[in-house]
């Protein structure tokens, strides 16, 4: 059995820094886990933070840089947790299931993942006026090396997940709803139809890293 977290070591996992920025702090809130007095702390915190800071360092530090901040809806879930949400229907798949990427420190190698939820408001305006979810699903797809993506339809909020072996998947409860892109599959459009939907869009800013 895991021995329960001090007040102190919980917060010394939240100072640790994964990125530019963000810290492990920004993922750990979870309205699941503070509704119904819920602990969300990870089994294997060096492995959670391996992951973590893959996913903010290759994914999310690009976004934020391009897009200005960005809101994080839901990132680290504990496996105890996601099992309780998933148990009570909120809106949670199961431990086990191949897309749970909330879950960053389970899995070893090829199988580790790391993902969160996420809406970025520059965008999100638009969205609101009734622009294409597709013109940012084809922006990430043409700039950064995420593994999955999925869109839903309040805010057009997105869960981006990284993996060691990206998967390249893109689906969306936004209509037209079901998958737009899937593993190992060509773009239906080519490079300069997509490059056409996000022309307006600010230029690309990656962060490199020595």
């Amino acid at each position: 059995m895991r021995k329960p977290a001090s007040m102190w070591s919980l917060e010394t996992l939240g100072r640790v820094r994964l990125s530019k920025h963000f810290y492990m702090r920004d993922f750990l809130y979870s309205e699941i886990a503070n509704f119904h007095a819920l602990q969300n702390i990870p089994d294997d915190p060096d492995l959670a933070i391996e992951t973590g800071r893959r996913l903010c360092e290759d994914l999310l530090d690009p976004l934020e840089e391009t897009f200005g901040r960005i809101g994080v809806r839901s990132g680290y879930r504990s496996p105890a947790l996601n099992r309780f949400g998933n148990e009570h229907a909120l809106n949670c798949a199961r431990n086990d299931h191949p897309i749970e990427c909330h879950i960053w420190d389970r899995g070893r190698g090829a199988d580790r993942i790391a993902g969160a939820s996420i809406v970025i408001p520059w965008f999100a305006d638009q969205y609101e006026q009734g622009r294409d979810w597709r013109d940012l699903a084809w922006w990430i797809h043409d700039h950064l090396p995420y593994s999955g993506l999925w869109f839903f339809p309040k805010l057009c909020a997105f869960n981006i997940d990284w993996r060691p072996e990206p998967l390249r998947t893109i689906s969306s409860y936004i209509a037209p709803r079901g998958k737009l892109l899937a593993a190992g599959a060509e773009p239906g459009e080519n490079s300069a139809e997509r490059r056409a939907r996000y022309a307006d869009f600010p230029p690309f800013r990656g962060i490199p890293r020595p």
